[in-house]
């Protein structure tokens, strides 16, 4: 995968409006993997179980890119593919969406569909946000006690950001840009003369 910048979302958020009585909701959320796209997917449809229509659609960066789209029982093309138009024409990805519709009772057509579908995207990306984000990758590193002050502040000067957890030893999840991954690696190893165990 490239180690290039692209667009994605700062944070998951929602936005809603009403459209002749139907009442619309779109969920955006950052997602870096497939699963974690259907996992945000199968949240959003558990959390409104009780709404008409649930419409995913996500762009995952993958090796070939990853995109999906489902209308959920509206007619074929009327709202994932309006919904997946609206990402792809932010050019965002890594991002999951779902539309959440409570039908209202009146028939919005095709057209009208189409155009709430959409409305709903881009409300909820622009709730969300669009940034330039680099790819990532997570480093696990485990050391013991001794070493965990030294971690930390290398880890902490590096910017990134990390959780610690103190158990038996200390351990350390680091999310840092790709192409910084070795330098920080390297760093940690000498340090702690190559103590430090990283994943």
């Amino acid at each position: 995968m490239p180690a290039d910048t692209y667009r994605t979302v700062a944070r998951r958020a929602s936005a809603g409006f009403e459209v002749r009585g139907s009442e619309f909701v779109g969920h955006v959320s950052p997602a870096e993997t497939v699963e974690a796209a259907e996992a945000f997917v199968a949240e959003v449809e558990r959390e409104y179980d009780d709404a008409t229509h649930n419409v995913p659609a996500y762009r995952v960066r993958a090796d070939p890119l990853r995109e999906y789209a489902n209308d959920d029982r509206e007619p074929s093309g009327s709202a994932g593919k309006p919904a997946l138009n609206v990402l792809q024409g932010e050019a965002v990805e890594n991002v999951a969406c779902v539309v959440t519709r409570y039908y209202g009772g009146t028939n919005l057509g095709y057209g009208g569909l189409v155009r709430a579908y959409s409305r709903a995207t881009s409300e909820a990306l622009e709730a969300a946000r669009i940034v330039e984000e680099r790819p990532h990758v997570r480093l696990s590193i485990t050391v013991e006690y001794d070493d965990s002050g030294t971690v930390r502040g290398i880890i902490e000067s590096s910017g990134n950001a990390f959780d610690a957890a103190y158990g038996e030893r200390a351990s350390f999840e680091v999310r840092v840009p790709i192409e910084e991954a070795d330098e920080l690696r390297d760093r940690l190893r000498s340090a702690t003369s190559g103590r430090a165990e990283i994943e």
